[in-house]
Formats: structure tokens, sequence, C-alpha cells
């Protein structure tokens, strides 16, 4: 009997943790990863030429990195492994990738998707000026490239990243000129509790802000983000009202921004996967059960793609989700590895919940942002044209105001304006965020070049 077809989508934290299971089970997965070696975004892997440590460039997250590093590495020829290859749509059981212009539909038994996740980010007046990034941003460019996004950087935003790509920058020699948290000391505090379920990374978080202290990292909590200020030539400066409500001007070249996570989850869709509201993060996130099972048969989901709970629980989730296509696929498990694997996955929710507690989406802001900021910078739409659609055009849901505006119709296709344009068109129709529906997968999920050849090799 042939072995099972098996594709994991992602070479990061779940992906790798994935096929090492798989592999140990004699079986032979493909891995199809975008990026141009394995590690994901969190331990994205810098060129080979690079002769930074593991230390300078991951700071407290070096030993992980090593460990997931080494991790994939060790699989060497027992995977067949595709970097540099955009899984872009999926359909009747045949995920379509695309590596330089060729496109294949590869055939699947069972798949699993770890994609990982990207940037969420909040718009404000002027922050599509050359020299705003996201934070992952900021991290490519330190990691893979070797420099700084600015000479005089401002971390804007809220949760642990913020605080991560701050100490990382200080790490590298380029202490930021200050990391401005949207969340108040209050806040932080509430969330103690729960994060303490794994006291281990809380007392890691402890350290990383004591560091920026000493390093002479200004950290200022509870600001309300107004403006980035500059020109068309870049950023010169941001405008924020601090914890005291009085409205302050700090000089910067460039500006990190980021406000915790959006899951990759447009693969998801596009498998047929059901979805459901999570009110912790105020995100459509794919319905799994608790060993990543999808609601498709022979779809699973690990990671931040399905669940945001960070790095280490995507681990724990790709170990799991190659256990439950294994019992699938009638491979005998242990019943206590298994066990152990859903503890851990319950103190990392516990943990990720106190974290989301501790440092929340700003969803006030988006009801709040004047009417000339531009929302979707793909398509060029304002949030005064996002609010018309609602109210001058009746779209009481994103996927309607989507279609009247083209808001999420650009080359993005909605990474960065999606969430932010939910809580636009929720705050316009007077509703809840989860009222006003999520912006819908479709292929492809990235764009495809022109001149795209197909399997027989014609365009």
């Amino acid at each position: 009997m042939a072995d099972p077809r098996i594709i994991i989508v992602g070479a990061g934290p779940a992906g790798t943790r994935a096929a090492e299971v798989l592999v140990a089970a004699g079986l032979r997965p493909t891995v199809v990863d975008e990026g141009s070696r394995s590690g994901g975004q969190i331990y994205r892997r810098p060129p080979p030429n690079f002769t930074r440590s593991h230390d300078a460039l991951y700071g407290t997250e070096a030993a992980k990195a090593r460990a997931v590093h080494a991790a994939f590495d060790a699989l060497g020829d027992r995977i067949t492994y595709r970097p540099e290859t955009l899984a872009w749509a999926i359909k009747d059981d045949r995920l379509h990738a695309l590596k330089g212009s060729r496109s294949e539909a590869l055939a699947y038994d069972a798949l699993l998707l770890a994609p990982g996740a990207t940037d969420r980010v909040m718009p404000l007046p002027g922050w599509t000026r050359p020299g705003c990034y996201s934070l992952g941003a900021a991290q490519i460019a330190l990691k893979a490239q070797g420099c700084a996004i600015g000479e005089r950087v401002v971390f804007l935003g809220t949760g642990p990243l913020l605080y991560l790509v701050a100490y990382q920058y200080m790490r590298a020699g380029h202490a930021p000129a200050a990391v401005l948290d949207t969340s108040s000391y209050g806040q932080q505090l509430s969330g103690l509790a729960l994060m303490a379920a794994r006291p281990g990374q809380l007392l890691k978080g402890v350290r990383l802000l004591r560091a920026l202290r000493r390093g002479g990292v200004p950290v200022l909590r509870n600001v309300e983000p107004l403006e980035v200020l500059g020109d068309a030539h870049g950023v010169d400066g941001v405008r924020f009202r601090d914890a005291d409500g009085s409205e302050r001007r700090l000089a910067c070249t460039a500006v990190g921004m980021g406000y915790h996570l959006r899951a990759e989850s447009q693969l998801a869709d596009l498998a047929g996967c059901e979805f459901r509201f999570d009110p912790a993060v105020q995100q459509w996130l794919p319905q799994t059960d608790a060993m990543g099972r999808s609601s498709r048969a022979n779809v699973y989901l690990a990671g931040d793609g399905a669940r945001l709970l960070g790095a280490d629980a995507a681990e724990t989730a790709g170990r799991l989700a190659a256990c439950a296509m294994l019992a699938d696929l009638g491979h005998r498990q242990d019943a206590r590895t298994v066990a152990r694997l859903q503890r851990a996955m319950k103190r990392h929710a516990r943990f990720a919940e106190g974290v989301a507690r501790a440092f929340p989406w700003p969803h006030a802001l988006a009801a709040e942002l004047p009417d000339a900021t531009l929302v979707c910078r793909c398509e060029a739409i304002t949030a005064g044209e996002l609010r018309a659609s609602v109210t001058a055009l009746g779209a009481p849901e994103v996927n309607r105001a989507k279609a009247f505006s083209r808001v999420g119709m650009g080359r993005c296709q909605g990474r960065f304006c999606g969430l932010a344009s939910q809580e636009i068109v929720a705050a316009a129709c007077k509703g809840r965020v989860e009222a006003a529906g999520r912006l819908r997968g479709q292929a492809p999920v990235k764009p495809l070049p022109i001149a795209l050849l197909g399997e027989d090799g014609r365009g």
C-alpha cells in the first residue's frame, strides 16, 4: 500500500514539530514554505553569509530559535522540502503551489496548515509615510538584512512582541528612542494571574522590560496615538496623548507598529473550514478540536494560523496535529504523550488569555479615526469612504462594504486593513464587531506573476 500523501504548509515552529512527529512514525511529508529557509517569522533565519550569533539576533528567544532550526535541519532528506514556494489556493483536495513562475497542483491525502500569523496594525493619520513599518518588518530588517529601519526608531502598539522587538534592537546596538504602549499599567496587572500559568515566560517579559529601562529606553503606557508626522519623503515624529491626557510630540525617523498578531487563515478558508469569533482577540478564527482537527476531513491546523497562542504553543500544536493525523491514518498513538501535550496547550491558552487581557486590541481607536485617514493602502480607501458605504449605501457587514468601497481588494487581500475595517463598519452600524463579519479568503491568497506557467508548461 502506498504511503499517504501528506503536505505541511509552513516551516515555522508548528510545521517543524509536526514534520518531526510524522518522520518519527516512518512517513515522508512534503513541507511547502514561502521562506527561503525554515524558521518562520519568529525564528526567521539570516542569510548564510551572516556572522551574527543567535544571541545577538533573537535575544531571549535564542535558545528556542536554535532548537527549532536544529530540529528542522535534522530531518534532512527524510522530508520533501519545497522552500520559496507559495501556497496560493486549495481546491478539490489539491494544494496549488507556486515556485518561480510555475504553479503545481499537489494532491494530498492529509493536509496540515501551519502558515503562522502576520502583524495586526491599527491605521492612524500618517501611517503610510515612508519610514513606517510593522513590527514584523522591523524584525526582518534586523534578522535578514542586518540593518535597522531608521536612525531613531519609535515602537508603537501593544503586546509582548512590541517589547521583544524593542529589546532585539537594543541588543543589536540600536536602542529605540521610545516604546509607546496603548495599554495601561492597570490592564497589564489584570492579566498577571492568568499569565502565571507560565511563570517562566512571565518572568522573561519582566526581564525584557527591566533591560529596556536599564538601557535608557523610555517606556510610556496608556498612550493614544494621534499621528505619524512627516511628509512624502519620510517620518520626522509621532504625535500622541500620554496617560495624563497631554498631547506630546516625539522626534523620530522611523516607526515600528503592531498590536499583537492576526492569523493567516486564508488557506483554511479556501479549504472550507468553519470559523468562529474569538472575543478574547476580537478575530474570526478557524475551528479546531483539542488535537488540531478542522471541520474538514483530512485538514489539520496548527500554530498561530488557527489559535493565537505564540511560538511555544505552536510547537506543541504542531506535535498534536501530527498525532491527530497519524491516529486518523491508523497509527497507534501513545495516550500519555497526547495527554501531556494537551495539558501544555491548556497552559498556553491560559497564558494567552492573560496576554489578551493585559494588552488589549484598542478597538476604540478605529471608531475614532478621522474620516481622512487612509485605511486600505492598496485601494486608497479612507475611513470616511468606508463609513459612507455603511451609512449611505447600507452595507451592514464588511463584505458588503468591500463590494461598495473595494476595501480589502488589493495586493494584501485585507491583511493590513481587514480587522480595522471590521471595527469601523461595526462602529458605523452601532453594533458588535462579530456582527460585521469577516473578509472571506479569496484565491490567490497573494499576488501571482502574470507570466504564470501551469503543470504542462503553458501559460
